[in-house]
């Protein structure tokens, strides 16, 4: 069908584009080159090996310098050991299947260490991440074969409308609002598919959770619950398990949090009854392995086959191993009621098979669609939870724009299936005068400050300021592919420092927690540098975080401050354009949004000439000329 066939061409597009990306960084590049860039850990120790399932090797590696870089290596990624003095010819690939601090554990196909393991210069480094994309291609291939006969796809194709048993009496959910118990209860009617469109503040989590309590134990559901990030699927765990459900959290351990360990599926396992013959077998196992490898390379036929006989006595009990694994696996899926995973994760060898009668994907704006087949095909009835007004999946692909993989499912299924849309319309976070210009431009007007938020201040702070820089020649500057505006970084850091001396006018005052905000990321850096070196600021270092709009996605601070940075003649304003980043930017706030820009410059777009339209008739409009 050409809905899965336009799909598949562009998650094509998208895999070529990655992949160009990859080998644009690796070829041609020094190690040292591919550490900085995240791609390499080098060095690296060998702190253990340990055997797995099938003629595989786990070794655990640890970086031993450069501890500070960023890197690209998770749970699941192909990666590849390999020994520096013949990088092309000493290396063997395998997968991450842990990833903690500096440490990471990854899975090789052999039954020992080779040679060159042993005279140093070692490194591991990420490989192009193909199974992910086959991952994809695969799920959208099953959901193309079974279309004819799956409801459920013909409704999130657009084919059949989302029908719901409205006739079946309201549950009342003690906790929730109006607009929660609306979400909750068209879930639970839905034959196929519900969507909780949850702007910011709103309570999103809040009602997911009641509503999955619900289908568990009193539909006797069993629910998969999905998400982007490991730190959304964390979130719900938690709070999933706060509820008193059986959750099995699948994934990589180093990325689940510490406390949440025992809903972890490898918690799981070793806390089962039936772990300990595990362990017993294992260590019988690795025993005879290191008896055999005392045999020498040279040797004769009786060593040979003495060595051989051990090896297959270790990988007959390494054959039992996985028998109990399975077991227990089987075991745990039968217990557990809720499965937490991100997408891919979904698709795990331990959890591959399980199917539920619910799907809930989480922060469904925040993924492409072929990414949400994965799990889709493991349910009958779909819930889709997020808010397409805020930030988009990174997309490497610039073809992929507009049409392409960046309009994603839930955005296609809210303007197909409106029916099957609850808007949770009262935000528990921030101030009325924070929320009204996002509420109209993204809302329809409809979102409703709380009693307890709605006029929410920090001692006498206005709740909004808009502070317009025009005239004052503070001209912004290209650095690389970033643009910068050290004299607007300088005068909001000036505000903020104003700011706590405001704030600690007060000795009782509990210090508030800020978030200073600019789209790009050399300006932001450039405030960070100021916001260290401030005298003024030391003692409130802990308090402040400084960074693009991106890292900010779910969070909220007592204050925000934002630079827009953008001043030219051209009125030109690139990334500001992007209206979803800046909604998610400004409702970060609670008490007190303060936001420096030039009019002369971000005037010429509707949306900026209507923010400062606004914050002129709620007496929020500030020249920079009264900071004289």
């Amino acid at each position: 069908m050409a809905y899965f066939e336009n799909l598949k061409a562009l998650l094509k597009q998208e895999k070529e584009e990655d992949k160009k990306q990859y080998e644009a960084l690796t070829q041609h590049t020094s190690v040292s080159e591919r550490r900085a860039a995240g791609l390499t850990w080098y060095p690296v120790a060998i702190r253990g090996t340990e055997m797995t399932r099938g003629e595989y090797l786990n070794v655990e590696l640890e970086r031993t310098t450069h501890h500070d870089i960023n890197h690209q290596f998770r749970f699941g990624v192909p990666a590849v050991f390999f020994s520096n003095h013949e990088p092309q010819k000493d290396r063997i690939e395998g997968l991450v299947t842990y990833q903690g601090g500096n440490r990471l554990k990854l899975n090789i196909r052999t039954d020992e260490l080779p040679d060159w393991a042993s005279d140093g210069k070692l490194g591991v480094e990420v490989l192009f991440d193909n199974s992910s994309y086959e991952e994809m291609f695969s799920a959208m291939k099953t959901a193309h074969n079974e279309l004819k006969k799956n409801e459920l796809y013909q409704v999130i194709i657009g084919s059949k409308p989302a029908i719901a048993h409205d006739e079946l009496e309201n549950v009342k959910f003690e906790k929730l609002n109006e607009s929660q118990n609306a979400a909750a209860n068209k879930i639970i009617k839905s034959n196929h598919l519900a969507i909780v469109h949850g702007p910011p503040g709103t309570g999103k989590t809040t009602t997911l959770v009641e509503v999955i309590q619900h289908l568990v134990k009193v539909k006797n559901e069993k629910v998969l619950v999905v998400a982007p990030s490991n730190i959304a699927v964390d979130l719900l765990t938690e709070k999933l398990s706060e509820a008193g459900l059986n959750v099995m959290r699948v994934g990589n351990p180093g990325r689940i949090s510490e406390h949440l360990q025992g809903q972890s599926l490898d918690g799981k396992i070793q806390n089962h009854p039936a772990y300990k013959d595990i362990k017993k077998w294992k260590k019988q196992a690795s025993e005879y392995k290191n008896m055999a490898h005392k045999y020498k390379r040279n040797f004769g036929k009786a060593e040979r086959d003495q060595r051989k006989a051990l090896f297959d006595e270790a990988y007959k009990l390494m054959k039992e191993v996985e028998k109990i694994e399975q077991y227990i696996l089987e075991d745990l899926g039968q217990k557990t009621q809720v499965v937490t995973a991100t997408l891919v994760g979904s698709n795990h060898y331990t959890v591959r098979d399980l199917t539920y009668d619910t799907v809930v994907i989480d922060e469904a704006g925040q993924t492409t669609e072929p990414a949400c087949w994965i799990p889709i095909q493991k349910g009958k009835k779909l819930v889709l939870a997020g808010d397409h007004c805020q930030l988009p999946p990174t997309i490497k692909s610039t073809q992929n724009t507009a049409e392409g993989l960046t309009y994603t499912l839930l955005e296609k299924l809210v303007e197909k299936q409106k029916d099957a849309v609850t808007l949770l319309q009262t935000q528990y976070r921030m101030h009325q005068d924070i929320m009204a210009y996002s509420s109209k431009v993204f809302y329809e007007n409809k979102l409703i400050a709380h009693e307890s938020v709605a006029d929410l201040r920090l001692h006498n702070l206005p709740a909004l300021q808009f502070i317009d820089t025009a005239g004052k020649g503070f001209e912004e500057k290209l650095e690389g592919t970033s643009s910068t505006n050290p004299e607007e970084a300088l005068f909001l850091v000036q505000r903020i420092e104003s700011f706590f001396e405001e704030i600690t006018k007060n000795e009782n005052a509990k210090l508030p927690e800020i978030g200073v905000i600019s789209p790009y990321k050399k300006q932001a850096s450039i405030i960070d540098d100021l916001v260290q070196n401030s005298e003024i600021l030391k003692p409130f270092l802990k308090q402040i975080s400084v960074n693009t709009v991106d890292s900010f996605q779910g969070q909220e601070r007592d204050a925000i401050f934002i630079s827009l940075t953008r001043s030219n003649a051209e009125g030109v304003i690139g990334f500001l354009g992007d209206t979803r980043r800046m909604n998610v930017a400004m409702t970060r706030a609670k008490s007190h949004l303060l936001i420096v820009g030039d009019s002369a410059t971000i005037g010429s777009h509707k949306f900026y000439a209507d923010f400062i339209t606004y914050t002129q008739e709620i007496n929020a409009y500030k020249s920079i000329w009264e900071f004289e």
